[in-house]
C-alpha cells in the first residue's frame, strides 16, 4: 500500500471515529411522547407519581399489575376493599373487561381513572362522554377543584395539554369535584374569546362503589410532578380510601410490547427457558462439532432401466381410465414398429403381401400370422373397443412373438 493510499485510508478512518464519538456525546433530544409507564423517566411518563406514592398514601399497599384488568380482577378476593388506579391518553376496554371492572366497583371498591379519551361499554354504562380539544397553539390551561378545604385554589397546565372536559354525566349518580377552563376559540381564530367552565373531575358511584374520572392524565406526568403542579395530583388522589392502590401498568401508551412472532413463548417463563437451553444447547454442539470430519461417502446406485416400470406406468392409466381404444391403437402401433424394425417388412399396408413375408421371416405359419393382421385391421375400422377387445389383441401378440423372441 503506498503512502498516500495510506494517508487517505487514515483520514477515512479518523472521520468515522468522529462520527461516532459526536453521536455518543452527542445530547439526546427530549422524547415528549406520552408514556404513563411507571418506568419511564421522560417528561410524559409516570416514575416520579409511582415512586412517590408510598409518601401520598403512607397506609396503603402498593400493588403493580402488568396484564390486562380481566386477567387481575378475576381470580382476586373480593372481600380485599382495593383502589384501581388508570392513568392513560386513552382508556379502552373490551367486553370482558368492562364487566369485570364494573363487578369489581359494585362490591364496594374504587377506580381512579385519569384520561382524556374514555370510550367503549365502560363510558356507556357510566352516560360519560367526554370532549376534546385541539389547538394548533399551545396555551396555558385552567384547573381547579370544587373542594374548598384544599390548599390552591387553580393550577396552570402549559405544556403537552388538549383540553378535555365531560359533556355527559349521570347527574343522579355523580359529584362534580373539578372544573377545567377552556377557551371557546376556533383552531384558526385568535382574537380573545369567552372562557368556558367545564367539569373535568367527577366522583360517580356504582353499586357499593365509586368511579373517579380525571380528564387532565397529563398533569400525573414527570414533567409536572416535577414542578409546582405536584398539589393536583396529590389532592385529586384524596378522593380514595386508605384501602390497597392497584397501580395499572398494562393500559399503558408506553408500554414495549413483543411484536415477534417468539412473544407468546417469551412471555411463558417454562417455555422462554426452555427456548434458552435449546439455543445455547445448538450452540454448544456447532463449536465442539466445528473440528473437519470427513464427509460421508454416499452409496452411487447404478441406473435402472425404467423402461418396464414406464411402460407399466402408463398401462394402468389407460386401463383405469377404461380407454381401450387408444390403448388398442397404441398396442398395434407398437407391434407394427416392432416387427418393422425386427424383420425389415413394410407395413404401410396391411395385405396379403405382407402377411407372407411376415410368415416367412418369423418363422409362423400363415393362417396364424393372416389371423393376427386381419384382427388388427378389424379392431382399426372398429370405432370403440371393449376390454375383450384389449385382452384378445394382447393375447395375440404375445403369442406370436413368443417362439422367435422379442
Amino acid at each position: 500500500m503506498g503512502k498516500r493510499s495510506k494517508i487517505i485510508l487514515g483520514l477515512l478512518v479518523a472521520v468515522l471515529i468522529g462520527i461516532i464519538v459526536t453521536e455518543i456525546v452527542r445530547p439526546r433530544p427530549i422524547n415528549w411522547s406520552p408514556s404513563y409507564t411507571l418506568a419511564s423517566k421522560i417528561p410524559f411518563g409516570c416514575y416520579v407519581l409511582y415512586n412517590e406514592l408510598a409518601s401520598i398514601f403512607p397506609h396503603n399497599d402498593i400493588e403493580t399489575v402488568e396484564e390486562n384488568i380481566y386477567d387481575v380482577l378475576v381470580d382476586r378476593d373480593t372481600s380485599t376493599a382495593a383502589n384501581y388506579i388508570l392513568i392513560n391518553d386513552f382508556i379502552y376496554l373490551d367486553e370482558q373487561e368492562t364487566n369485570q371492572l364494573l363487578k369489581f366497583v359494585d362490591e364496594g371498591n374504587q377506580v381512579f381513572i385519569a384520561t382524556s379519551n374514555l370510550t367503549g361499554k365502560l363510558a356507556d354504562t357510566l352516560n360519560i362522554t367526554i370532549e376534546q380539544r385541539y389547538d394548533i397553539k399551545e396555551d396555558s390551561t385552567k384547573a381547579s377543584f370544587t373542594n374548598a378545604h384544599f390548599n390552591e385554589e387553580a393550577f396552570y397546565f402549559e405544556r403537552g395539554v388538549n383540553p378535555a372536559y365531560l359533556t355527559s354525566i349521570d347527574t343522579a349518580k355523580t359529584e362534580i369535584l373539578g372544573h377545567i377552563h377552556v377557551k371557546s376559540s376556533t383552531l384558526l381564530n385568535n382574537t380573545p374569546n369567552e372562557i368556558k367552565i367545564s367539569p373535568n373531575f367527577i366522583k360517580t358511584s356504582f353499586g357499593k362503589g365509586n368511579f373517579i374520572i380525571n380528564t387532565l392524565p397529563i398533569a400525573y406526568t414527570n414533567y409536572y410532578m416535577l414542578s409546582d403542579k405536584i398539589g393536583y395530583s396529590s389532592q385529586s388522589f384524596a378522593y380514595l380510601n386508605d384501602n390497597t392502590l392497584i397501580w395499572d401498568n398494562y393500559k399503558k401508551s408506553g408500554r414495549k410490547v413483543i411484536t415477534s412472532p417468539m412473544r407468546f413463548v417469551l412471555n411463558q417463563s417454562a417455555l422462554k427457558w426452555s427456548y434458552y437451553l435449546t439455543i445455547t444447547g445448538l450452540l454448544l454442539f456447532v463449536i465442539f462439532k466445528a473440528k473437519r470430519e470427513q464427509r460421508i461417502i454416499p452409496i452411487i446406485k447404478p441406473l435402472e432401466n425404467s423402461s418396464v416400470e414406464f411402460a407399466k406406468t402408463v398401462g394402468s392409466l389407460y386401463h383405469q381410465k377404461k380407454d381401450y381404444t387408444n390403448l388398442n391403437h397404441k398396442k398395434i402401433t407398437y407391434f407394427l414398429t416392432h416387427i418393422r424394425n425386427r424383420f425389415y417388412v413394410n407395413t404401410t399396408v396391411l395385405d396379403e403381401k405382407l402377411i407372407a413375408q411376415l410368415s416367412a421371416k418369423a418363422g409362423k405359419s400363415i393362417e396364424e400370422t393372416k389371423d393376427l393382421i386381419e384382427f388388427i385391421l378389424s379392431l382399426k375400422n372398429k370405432p370403440i373397443h371393449s376390454e375383450q377387445d384389449a385382452i384378445v389383441l394382447a393375447k395375440k401378440i404375445n403369442t406370436f412373438k413368443q417362439f422367435y423372441g422379442r
